[in-house]
């Protein structure tokens, strides 16, 4: 609470002086932020590391079976998330991120990136340097944040209510000591196992329209007690309970 009304603060001083000054205000600058801000408007065909930092916020905000690409250029498929995102948030959904987008984004994150209903402490209980798996600590660290982003945007459609991590990011060391898969992808960082309420088949039929390509669950073996997701280039659903 007190790093969001520091931001707000800080947005509200920033503003002040630049109009003070006779500075215009870029498009697209809502207000400064303490994690990213975005200093214009965004829409089809732009392309930049901009784009690359939205499209993680709305990576969750997808068709079933989609994934959305963190490359950097906005097209269709970006366009679409933003759209997503923008209804179910109350904007004015039209594709395009703009001021009232941001402002969106900027009261969902901590200064840390992380989305305000998520942390990396929750999705790493291994170590606290994220070493040790198939990919080095900061790419592990940065798939646990496009997984966080997608959690959120599924407990937000979920309707707010809160998702509980059971484990995340594991080192090969501690893979082995829960008895995980050689080539499980919580070794990469971006998978997650979800327990508690609501119910472990809604968890696994929600996270199809989130952008999570691995979805395994009830019925699947050693998975009646959680459902886990994640980011696998081989896109794979299993949840025969469910009916996945």
């Amino acid at each position: 609470m007190f790093r969001r009304a520091s931001r707000l603060l800080l947005s509200f001083v920033m503003l002040m002086a630049g109009a003070l000054a006779g500075v215009g205000v870029t498009a697209g600058a809502a207000h400064a932020d303490s994690c990213y801000t975005w200093n214009r408007t965004l829409s089809q065909g732009s392309s930049g590391s901009d784009v690359t930092q939205l499209q993680i916020r709305v990576a969750g905000w997808v068709t079933s079976g989609e994934r959305l690409s963190y490359d950097g250029q906005y097209g269709a498929r970006t366009a679409a998330a933003v759209k997503k995102f923008q209804a179910a948030y109350g904007l004015g959904a039209d594709g395009v991120a703009g001021p009232a987008t941001f402002s969106k984004i900027y009261a969902l994150q901590d200064a840390d990136c992380t989305p305000v209903h998520f942390s990396y402490a929750e999705l790493n209980k291994c170590n606290s340097d994220w070493s040790g798996g198939a990919v080095s600590a900061a790419t592990a660290k940065s798939n646990a944040l496009k997984t966080m982003w997608k959690l959120e945007a599924m407990r937000h459609a979920l309707g707010d209510v809160p998702i509980t991590v059971s484990s995340g990011f594991r080192s090969r060391a501690c893979n082995n000591a829960v008895g995980g898969s050689a080539t499980s992808r919580h070794l990469y960082g971006d998978a997650a196992d979800l327990t508690g309420s609501p119910s472990l088949c809604r968890l696994a039929q929600q996270s199809r329209t989130h952008g999570f390509s691995e979805i395994l669950g009830p019925g699947y073996p050693g998975h009646n007690d959680h459902t886990h997701v994640a980011f696998d280039p081989s896109p794979y659903w299993s949840a025969p309970t469910c009916g996945i």
